[in-house]
């Protein structure tokens, strides 16, 4: 009887123990996710590993590890998780796609094609999969099985205009360019908003010499797509070859606008500068490629026949010198310097050179080499340096492989360029900007960290940097180091903050806010106390997993009036405190209701001018009312503050302005 109770004791803590551990990983895997949706992927892998070392059968945690992984650019730890992921279920789909991500950016194509494959098995009515797996088809240049895949999608969804875009791209690697003209009209028969396709058709256009109809197809792409420089820099191109020399320095200025790095933009630019005389401009063109590529001698030379004919002689004859040592059959090269050398009276080193002209027949001796090229362009790759004149285009062929798949970027730049930036936080690690501070200093936090109860200084910002290893370290430790401190004298108001700051920075949500809550259940008067738990409290319901159940049900409308309660308290206590003011504008904003987050924005602007973050997000809710003047307005000067972000949705609201107006 004895033992059949003692087994019965053993069996009971059995399913206790269990039935903890249960709750334990499936809250460490939340706050896992909670990480990654805020980017701290790093985090993120600590609570996985955590996980995996109770319950090493279940899959979960592997396939988010391996996505964290995936994220940080660790492809060959993503395809091990994922892969292991698949071994304890090898059903759930989604795991086969970020392998496949990732063998992708392996360039294991293959690999790639085989999850792909065994995905439309599961899952044939997935587009996207079908899409992805013909581009993997098609870089392991298994053209066949490319060919018979985009059939059974067309075949699928005749519609689908992307289908006869990837046959088009299959026809050029094919080497058949008629065949991908005609594919690439078809896709855009079937939808003229396609910017890629209308790209591509143009490119082929131009290198097939159709230059009327490739600058038209450019028309259309950049009419789709202002802000791509390559389409400026192909048109222009048409334009040079139909010898519309504005319209092509004007494309290339725009080009440069957009991308200031541009080389072919700079180079070209160059030529036609030097072409119409604008002789001291085109140098400094040259001067930004020579930065680049420091060894391009046809940039060189074209430099040292501008220096020439500005009158810096030296500096022309230096340049000549170093391009003729790496091509001393340059014969052009020699003529040049030996001008350059007879206007600074170094008559020997001109004799030298014109010495070398008479020694060398020129076209006997060097006769294919030294031919005067005819075309007005050449490749981006030749060596040929008597095509010096011409203008450059790229070698690589126009390529319109764009996966598909909801994972190409991180998790937050899938959001709106027009959402609203986040709220003003408590951290520890502030994301440091070089063009807009995001650290704000503030006498409470200060005062905060005068008392050196915390780990590290502590800041408020309007955005978080991911942690290291190390600093994942350090507030672990902090947590073990805080509870200590509260078990043995009960706690005060600041230690429940001190340990409530490191669980919010280890994005442990709920024990966060359980220690605010004793903060200030020991200090009713604790402004930052509030602040943190409103914005805990905040981050919570956005990393939640359902957007809809989050916006619309009973649950999160209660979360919101907690949230404002608390931030309430906070501005009752301190007045003065502007980040509130900006924080209930964000959960008012949230909620669309955009009157009273105006006014709380109108309050923060007014303690606090240089709160950029408030003149961008009172632009945006005016421009969610329809007052896009206003909007407009705020954005420029969030944007001259070094939001630099603004600028791009004040030319699409600029757009729209003038619709309206018209």
């Amino acid at each position: 009887m004895f033992r059949r109770y003692i087994s019965f004791v053993a069996l009971f803590l059995y399913v206790s123990v269990a039935a903890v551990a249960q709750i334990n990983t499936e809250r460490v895997t939340r706050m896992g996710r909670n990480a990654m949706y805020y980017e701290d992927y790093v985090v993120s892998i600590q609570y996985f590993n955590q996980v995996i070392s109770a319950k090493p059968y279940l899959y979960e945690p592997y396939y988010l590890r391996g996505l964290a992984k995936f994220y940080l650019g660790d492809y060959k730890g993503a395809e091990a998780d994922c892969t292991m992921a698949i071994e304890r279920n090898p059903f759930v789909v989604t795991t086969y796609n970020i392998r496949g991500l990732a063998r992708i950016n392996m360039n294991n194509f293959d690999g790639a094609a085989q999850d792909y494959s065994n995905i439309t098995r599961n899952d044939p009515d997935n587009q996207t999969i079908w899409h992805d797996l013909v581009i993997c088809y098609l870089n392991a240049k298994q053209y066949n099985q490319a060919d018979s895949t985009l059939n059974v999608i067309i075949g699928k969804w005749p519609k689908y205009s992307k289908a006869f875009t990837l046959k088009a791209q299959l026809a050029l690697q094919r080497q058949d360019t008629i065949k991908a003209e005609e594919n690439l009209s078809k896709s855009l028969e079937l939808n003229p908003y396609d910017a890629d396709a209308w790209s591509v058709r143009g490119a082929l256009r131009l290198a097939r010499r159709k230059y009327k109809e490739g600058e038209a197809d450019f028309d259309q792409a950049i009419h789709l797509n202002s802000k791509n420089a390559n389409n400026y820099i192909d048109r222009a191109l048409c334009r040079y070859h139909q010898d519309n020399y504005r319209g092509a320095m004007e494309d290339y200025d725009i080009a440069l606008d957009i991308d200031p790095k541009n080389f072919l933009g700079h180079y070209n630019r160059g030529m036609l500068r030097a072409y119409v005389g604008d002789d001291n401009r085109a140098i400094e063109d040259f001067n930004f490629v020579l930065q680049i590529e420091p060894d391009n001698m046809f940039a060189l030379f074209n430099r040292a026949r501008l220096l020439d004919a500005t009158g810096d002689y030296h500096a022309a004859i230096r340049d000549y010198s170093k391009v003729l040592k790496e091509y001393p059959n340059f014969w052009e090269g020699y003529h040049m310097r030996a001008q350059a050398r007879k206007k600074v009276g170094d008559t020997k080193g001109a004799a030298a050179d014109e010495f070398k002209l008479v020694k060398y027949n020129f076209n006997m001796m060097y006769g294919g080499n030294n031919v005067r090229v005819k075309t007005k362009t050449r490749k981006k790759s030749s060596r040929n340096l008597n095509e010096y004149e011409q203008l450059v285009e790229d070698d690589n062929d126009e390529t319109i492989q764009h996966y598909a798949s909801a994972y190409r970027g991180r998790v937050q730049e899938n959001k709106a360029n027009s959402s609203f930036l986040p709220m003003f936080v408590l951290t520890f690690y502030p994301k440091k900007s070089e063009v807009h501070n995001s650290i704000y200093y503030n006498s409470v936090v200060d005062a905060l960290n005068a008392l050196y109860i915390l780990p590290e200084k502590m800041y408020i910002s309007g955005d978080e940097a991911n942690m290291t290893e190390e600093q994942v370290a350090l507030h672990q430790e902090d947590v073990d180091a805080q509870t200590r401190a509260i078990q043995k004298d009960g706690g005060s108001a600041m230690r429940y903050f001190a340990r409530a700051a490191d669980y919010a920075q280890l994005m442990d949500f709920e024990s966060a806010m359980a220690d605010a809550d004793s903060c200030i259940a020991r200090d009713n008067r604790n402004l930052l106390g509030y602040f943190m738990r409103a914005v805990v409290r905040f981050k919570k319901m956005k990393s939640a997993a359902s957007e809809q159940a989050k916006e619309q049900s009973a649950i999160a409308q209660l979360e919101y009036k907690l949230i404002l309660k608390d931030l309430d308290e906070a501005i009752r206590i301190s007045p003065t405190f502007s980040y509130t003011y900006y924080n209930r504008g964000n959960v008012l904003a949230e909620m669309q209701n955009y009157p009273a987050a105006i006014a709380d924005y109108d309050h923060a602007i007014a303690l606090d001018r240089n709160l950029a973050e408030a003149y961008y997000n009172r632009g945006l809710v005016y421009i969610k009312t329809n007052h896009i003047e206003k909007g407009v307005a705020d954005l420029s000067k969030a944007g001259e503050m070094g939001l630099y972000s603004a600028y791009s949705l004040i030319k699409k609201y600029n757009i729209e302005m003038k619709k309206k107006q018209n």
